[in-house]
């Protein structure tokens, strides 16, 4: 059975309150009062409150479980809605671990929640896991995810898993002692313009609900010592076809980190990994939205590069932007004039960073990058503009 299972202390009794709310669970023979008990005195840390944090969090709080971390440094947007059921339209624009730590108190009172309002990086990740049992992996980047698994190895913790996209979702359970870690089933990240977000590919608001389940599921059975978790196995959904199908993964017994002769043994710099870092820095590369608004006001006249997708353009962009998605921009890069100064801007600044390297290291000297995309636009400079 892999590791997981909580710390020796103390096992907190049971309220007759609490024997009444978990009474169906308590009937399962795999659970009992004595599993019930387990679950008390568990904890579980979800690192991402959004699609796949949201109900992998809110089913591990209706479980029982008795402590639960919440990791998470974005603010509640309008289009987290469809996906993000914890979160109101009144909460927009508030932080997500705060309001999530109070939805998740309504769910179960008797849940300790407690917030990291803060992205998990080579600094922190470490410290924040150490005092939990399970680390559940809810976020949506390469850096983070190498990142916790690595962290997981170092700490002998598990790595459960999901990622979502489009109408498809994924989950494993990584970092057994007897199992692959994140780095077997990719040793290397793809090319960051490669890579798809739910920003710019879209998601189905139900997939990553089932995926976060799917996480929740995987945590309380590794907690519990019961069932044979995700260890050597990646789960596939697929939405569109109502399918799961199964593929086995091997522990690569010359992985850097897990392997026989493990060769990385602390954390590292992961965008630079991942390839989302610039030499030199990425603030070489950007422009704030205020010095792009007094650029303007001066008469000057870049060309505004707009990477989001057409329908995001309808919602709000920049007078006189050139619409060319991320998707299409090696393609119709020569429409560009490389002699003039150029403005790449997404939502909020991660696609249109990707394109500034791309275009840099296509000959386009004058490329910059608008810091924080058009929401910091709207923010510090245009309020009047339509967030989304």
């Amino acid at each position: 059975m892999p590791k997981g299972r909580p710390t020796a202390r103390k096992a907190p009794s049971l309220s007759i309150d609490e024997l009444i709310r978990y009474e169906r669970q308590i009937a399962l023979p795999e659970v009992a009062t004595a599993g019930q008990l387990r679950l008390k005195s568990s904890s579980v840390l979800v690192v991402g409150v959004g699609g796949l944090g949201t109900p992998a969090a809110t089913y591990l709080a209706a479980t029982g479980i008795g402590r639960i971390g919440l990791a998470d440094g974005d603010v509640i947007e309008k289009s987290n809605l469809p996906r993000q059921f914890l979160f109101a339209e009144s909460d927009v624009g508030r932080m997500k671990v705060e309001v999530a730590k109070a939805r998740l108190s309504q769910v179960n009172p008797t849940t300790d929640v407690v917030t990291f309002p803060t992205r998990l990086d080579s600094s922190n990740a470490m410290k924040v896991m150490r005092s939990y049992d399970v680390v559940i992996d809810a976020t949506d980047n390469l850096p983070a995810r190498y990142l916790i698994s690595d962290a997981c190895v170092f700490s002998g913790k598990l790595d459960v898993y999901a990622s979502a996209l489009r109408f498809d979702g994924q989950a494993s359970v990584f970092c057994a002692p007897e199992g692959p870690c994140y780095r077997c089933l990719y040793p290397q990240p793809p090319p960051p313009e490669s890579v798809e977000s739910c920003e710019d590919a879209g998601v189905l608001g139900a997939v990553p609900g089932v995926m976060g389940l799917v996480q929740a599921i995987q945590a309380i059975n590794v907690l519990l010592g019961e069932g044979s978790p995700l260890v050597g196995r990646l789960l596939v959904f697929s939405g569109r076809d109502s399918t799961f199908e199964e593929v086995r993964i091997k522990k690569n017994p010359g992985c850097p980190v897990c392997g026989r002769s493990p060769t990385n043994r602390g954390l590292i710099d992961y965008e630079e990994f991942c390839g989302t870092k610039v030499a030199g820095g990425a603030a070489a590369l950007d422009i704030e939205p205020s010095e792009l608004d007094e650029s303007i006001r001066r008469g000057e006249k870049p060309i505004l590069l707009d990477v989001r997708e057409p329908y995001e353009y309808e919602i709000c962009h920049l007078e006189g932007a050139k619409l060319i998605p991320v998707g299409q921009i090696r393609d119709r890069m020569k429409e560009l004039d490389p002699s003039r100064s150029i403005v790449v801007y997404c939502h909020h600044g991660i696609r249109s960073a990707a394109v500034t390297r791309i275009l840099r290291g296509a000959g386009y000297a004058g490329v910059t990058n608008l810091k924080g995309g058009i929401e910091a636009w709207r923010q510090q400079v245009d309020p009047s503009m339509p967030g989304y």
